[in-house]
């Protein structure tokens, strides 16, 4: 076979070849150890997203505690300062020593390796549904914290741990101007559709989601200015007190049957090409 006939061949067998696969998108930024040096930003969606210039929370805050710092996954846009700020104060009000903080993002954003399917872009908070310890946390019990769930088993109602003070935490959060909505399992919503005092257009904030038993999810709207980012659609009118609410007391909601074949979550198969353009100026940035 002549040289030329070898290259030939060389080139037919590359093109029939499979092309490599793209990296995953959770991979390259579970991989950050740091936020990138630029103007914070978020960048798309809070699920398909990512995060420029992220911020570090410190352990500990005035009104807050931010736990399980191993994880690296407490890195926020600069309005999640702010807003933990006024919801501190806001708990030492009504009661508690102050609030404690799990996962917000990891440091350049984007898709997590495992957990959250959002938490993208510096924007969604995870709260606790246990106040911090009035003499803040020592090293050991920072990494080990935990919350308590307030759910009951059936998943109806919430147990004997919930008190009026959660309530006045959760409306604290949702009252707040920069709080786009909030998820708690469907029990708590129903349990502040019970007890919650007028007025309460707040409560049009707070949604049902599956989980969310130990903790209330917060997730902040676009800060003005931030043009690369994408706010979720306004949740519907009234305040989801309504038959919309029976549905997850449903046993289609409480007992779904088991999947029938592998579960696959958009964050295992996304690559850098289903992220907005500008993410990979996230990860090449310093």
């Amino acid at each position: 076979m002549t040289r030329l006939a070898l290259l030939a061949a060389a080139l037919a067998a590359a093109l029939a070849a499979p092309a490599a696969a793209a990296p995953l998108a959770k991979t390259l930024f579970g991989s950050e150890a740091r936020g990138s040096d630029q103007s914070p930003a978020p960048i798309g969606s809070y699920a398909e997203g990512c995060l420029a210039g992220g911020v570090p929370l410190p352990a500990s805050g005035p009104g807050w505690e931010t736990v399980r710092l191993s994880r690296n996954r407490y890195w926020a846009h600069p309005e999640g300062f702010s807003f933990l700020t006024r919801l501190g104060e806001a708990a030492r009000t009504a009661g508690w020593p102050g609030v404690m903080v799990g996962d917000v993002s990891q440091p350049r954003g984007g898709p997590m390796v495992d957990g959250h399917s959002s938490h993208q872009v510096g924007l969604d908070l995870d709260i606790f549904l246990r106040p911090a310890p009035a003499g803040g946390l020592s090293d050991a019990a920072r990494e080990g914290a935990g919350s308590v769930s307030v759910v009951a088993g059936d998943r109806r109602s919430v147990t004997a741990d919930w008190t009026s003070t959660h309530l006045a935490v959760v409306r604290a959060a949702a009252q707040d101007p920069a709080v786009a909505r909030i998820f708690v399992n469907a029990a708590i919503k129903a349990e502040l559709c019970r007890a919650a005092p007028q007025p309460r257009d707040w409560l049009r904030k707070v949604r049902p989601w599956w989980g969310h038993d130990a903790h209330f999810h917060v997730r902040l709207a676009c800060p003005e200015g931030a043009r690369l980012c994408l706010n979720q659609a306004p949740p519907p009118p009234g305040d989801g007190c309504d038959a919309s609410l029976d549905w997850w007391f449903s046993d289609e909601a409480l007992n779904p049957p088991p999947p029938k074949g592998p579960v696959v979550r958009a964050r295992d198969v996304m690559t850098l090409a289903d992220l907005p353009a500008e993410c990979r100026g996230v990860l090449d940035a310093d």
